[in-house]
């Protein structure tokens, strides 16, 4: 080691034992957080599913003769009528049968004709003593009932195969509309096993999910409280959103609940109707199949606490609240959620009272009783802060719009 080496190293050293070292930083003082009181308003309780629409009456179309296909006169995927024809198989060999059944009748007939004038004339003839045996006068008698017999037989024949002439002409069993087809004209089909296409109802639409148990009681004690009018007896109302739209804007009924409780779910399938109508100028809206949004209401409005759903925190599945006291300090609150509101604030069923003022950020700088600065602030609303960020303003703004401020901001004054 040189000596300008040296001299550098003691002269740290130096410094250092004098405490001119690097300074550490100083103690910045308690966090600010902003803190709100809860919003008091009237709402409904309701709980949220998922669910499936589902055709009231769906029908496959199937021919009930053997056959080739002639005609297919419907547009495919148009709405069809009950009694509208879809397809004809080959009326020409049924129609040859019909004829030869019609003609076997008319033989039947004359057959009768003959008989029951034989056997009159016997039983006039039987008038004179032994001019005939009652031998011969029973084979007469039973002759004219043996014709009478043969007609009605070929009769039932002749209405046979007039079934099997008119199921030539396959014909819609509903209204509703009608799919693609699924043969071709000149292809063979078979009786009761071809499927030719399907004919599905679209008003009423139908929509079907699951329930728990626990939420089914919570509905059936609600009926009972007098808290849930069905609209008619056993007629729950329900609404219904579908992809893409803001709410629940569908109104219906739950018209059906299932017999029996799913043992191994725990849920039983409960089934909403909704209307489906046909616009003037457009399309229905609902089609089957299609992935739903289901909200069912628990009662009439009441008022109750509503705060922004980010001031909710988690403690291994509890849901807590953080307060500032008079004394600036943060108290933990264990409270009770009820639904989310189409604002997007949280109902608190239990756990806090409206005087007390809920940190609605911050929630990751503090623990429970650590003293803080506090700024209140409106409660926050998402759905207003999206409007005004898309809008190019602040949350600020649009919870100002909304509510004023209850005091000036404070730097660790009591709240």
């Amino acid at each position: 080691m040189n000596l300008r080496t040296f001299y550098v190293c003691l002269s740290f050293l130096v410094a250092l034992g004098c405490g001119r070292g690097p300074m550490l930083p100083g103690d910045s003082g308690p966090p600010i957080v902003n803190v709100s009181q809860p919003v008091v308003d009237d709402v409904i309780d309701y709980i949220d599913y998922t669910g499936r629409t589902d055709s009231p009456n769906a029908v496959d179309i199937r021919p009930r003769v053997t056959g080739y296909l002639t005609k297919m006169p419907f547009k495919e995927g148009s709405d069809v009528k009950a009694g509208e024809l879809l397809f004809e198989v080959d009326i020409r060999p049924y129609q040859a049968q019909l004829d030869q059944a019609e003609g076997q009748l008319e033989l039947a007939k004359a057959r009768l004709k003959l008989a029951q004038a034989n056997n009159a004339l016997a039983l006039d003839t039987a008038k004179t003593p032994g001019a005939i045996s009652v031998q011969d006068l029973n084979k007469y008698e039973a002759a004219a009932e043996e014709a009478m017999a043969e007609v009605d037989a070929a009769t039932a024949n002749v209405e046979v195969n007039r079934l099997n002439r008119n199921f030539c002409e396959v014909t819609s069993p509903i209204d509703g509309m009608v799919s693609r087809y699924y043969f071709t004209l000149g292809n063979l089909v078979n009786q009761d096993q071809s499927l030719l296409t399907t004919v599905v109802s679209l008003d009423p639409m139908y929509a079907y999910f699951d329930v728990d148990e626990r939420t089914l009681l919570r509905i059936r004690n609600a009926i009972n409280d007098g808290k849930l009018k069905p609209k008619k007896p056993g007629e729950i109302p329900v609404m219904m959103g579908l992809q893409g739209e803001e709410g629940y804007p569908h109104q219906g009924v739950v018209n059906f609940i299932n017999n029996k409780v799913d043992p191994f779910t725990g849920t039983i399938t409960l089934r909403g109707m909704f209307a489906n109508q046909l616009p003037t100028e457009g399309v229905r809206l609902l089609s089957p199949g299609m992935f739903v949004r289901i909200r069912i209401p628990l009662g009439e409005k009441h008022p109750a606490l509503l705060v922004t759903d980010r001031a909710v925190g988690t403690d291994q599945g509890l849901k807590y609240l953080y307060a500032v006291d008079a004394e600036n300090k943060v108290q933990y609150h264990r409270v009770t959620l009820g639904p989310l509101q189409d604002n997007g604030l949280r109902v608190i069923a239990d756990g806090i009272t409206r005087d007390d003022w809920v940190m609605v950020s911050g929630l990751q700088q503090v623990r429970p009783r650590m003293e803080v600065h506090t700024e209140r602030i409106p409660m926050p609303i998402p759905a207003q802060e999206a409007v005004a960020n898309t809008q190019g303003g602040t949350s600020a703004d649009a919870a100002s719009a909304t509510k004023p401020a209850e005091a000036a901001p404070t730097q660790g004054g009591k709240p």
